[in-house]
């Protein structure tokens, strides 16, 4: 396995780079990446956790270097993601992530359509959205919620945080580096339950991932430091319907 830690590493990078700059995927991409290859899904679903410990922490610590870190924003967020993935963690074996995800992509496709049509609409979001969205007090609930699904669903943190915030007027640039160094510890919980549960194996893959995804972390937060709000919004939207869709086609394809 060690001769193809370059592939993992470019899956990795290029996981990182569509997450880092849109806040959002990682785990959707690299794990479909690896399952792609014929890794078991367990394997994969816990060798993407572990790797985006290091991932997240050096994107996170990318974008609060290029000011896209909003600090009340990560404080709530973080607080609410740690009790979402260590409960989903738990509950994992009880309520099967199947159930879940189709609810999940209905919410995301809602969400996606709203981000698009602010984007279109060409109403832009200001600086000062994020301290008003902060003092509505729903930002640790979201935090449980997103923290509890991931978990759960094997991902989710990005697309549902990330697209909450956004479609409540955050600045995109302070609501997807915010929620990028918050999946931090969120990673380090549900990767912790997975050690401790099925143990960790393949190390290879999660070095690779690793490789990769630290290697694109400054670009992809250079990326949305630059890029405008509007396009960022419209690259954002796209991705969730995406997303959202994909998961509803395979959940009606297993039925």
């Amino acid at each position: 396995m060690w001769e193809d830690m370059v592939l993992f590493a470019a899956i990795g990078f290029a996981a990182q780079v569509v997450d880092g700059a849109l806040g959002m995927a990682y785990g959707v991409t690299a794990a479909t990446m690896l399952l792609s290859l014929g890794i078991a899904p367990p394997v994969a679903s816990a060798s993407v956790h572990t790797a985006e410990i290091l991932t997240s922490a050096a994107s996170g610590a990318a974008h609060w270097r290029l000011g896209n870190v909003d600090a009340v924003l990560l404080r709530r967020l973080a607080l609410g993601g740690v009790i979402g993935g260590a409960t989903g963690a738990y509950v994992l074996s009880a309520v099967p992530g199947s159930i879940v995800r189709p609810f999940v992509s209905v919410y995301l496709l809602a969400m996606g359509s709203i981000i698009l049509w602010r984007a279109l609409r060409g109403r832009r979001a200001e600086d000062g959205a994020a301290e008003a969205t902060v003092r509505t007090g729903r930002l640790s609930l979201l935090g449980v919620i997103g923290g509890f699904l991931d978990a759960i669903g094997g991902g989710g943190w990005g697309p549902m945080v990330t697209s909450t915030l956004i479609g409540r007027g955050v600045t995109p640039r302070l609501a997807i580096g915010s929620a990028n160094l918050a999946e931090f510890f969120v990673s380090a919980v549900v990767a912790g339950t997975f050690a401790a549960t099925i143990g960790l194996e393949l190390w290879p893959i999660i070095a690779g991932l690793v490789i990769g995804g630290v290697l694109a972390a400054p670009f992809a937060a250079l990326i949305t430091r630059k890029l405008p709000d509007r396009p960022l919004m419209l690259l954002v939207g796209m991705v969730i319907i995406l997303l959202s869709l994909r998961g509803l086609l395979l959940f009606f394809e297993e039925r």
